[in-house]
């Protein structure tokens, strides 16, 4: 597939299964032997499409109105990186940080590599974990 190609998979995967819930979409997109790390839990692995769909599934459990807009996709070869800046309300456990109801804002980038037109791995995913949690109140701003 050709960077184009990769990309509009990318945004397909972020509006249909992160903005709107339908993770069933991850056959289709996900390569039987994709990999990546959780975001969340470094230790945790995700392992082909019923892997990234549970990552998905928790997340939108804690955060069921989350929304990622897309700031900037970039492809070449085979890779896509993609910007995000993410919205959502805390109305769930996160980290085992119970629910806070609280609206959160931040920014999150990944790397994708595809492989016979399947995203295969996420290479890198940088969270801002820090101001997410600052915005739910566990971890102090820095002033």
């Amino acid at each position: 597939m050709s960077a184009e190609e990769n990309k509009a998979t990318i945004r397909r995967w972020i509006e249909e299964a992160w903005n709107q819930g339908n993770v069933n979409i991850a056959e289709e997109i996900y390569a039987p032997n994709y990999t990546a790390r959780d975001i969340y839990n470094p230790e945790r692995i995700l392992k082909g499409p019923a892997g990234i769909k549970l990552s998905v599934m928790e997340t939108r459990s804690s955060f069921p109105d989350i929304h990622f807009t897309i700031d900037h996709l970039v492809a070449e070869d085979d890779k896509v990186v993609g910007a995000f800046t993410i919205q959502g309300t805390h109305k769930g456990s996160l980290y085992n940080i119970p629910a806070t109801g609280k609206k959160v804002t931040f920014t999150a980038v990944d790397i994708w590599r595809f492989e016979n037109g399947k995203i295969a791995e996420r290479c890198c995913a940088n969270v801002d974990r820090l101001s997410l949690l600052q915005q739910l109140g566990v971890v102090p701003k820095i002033s």
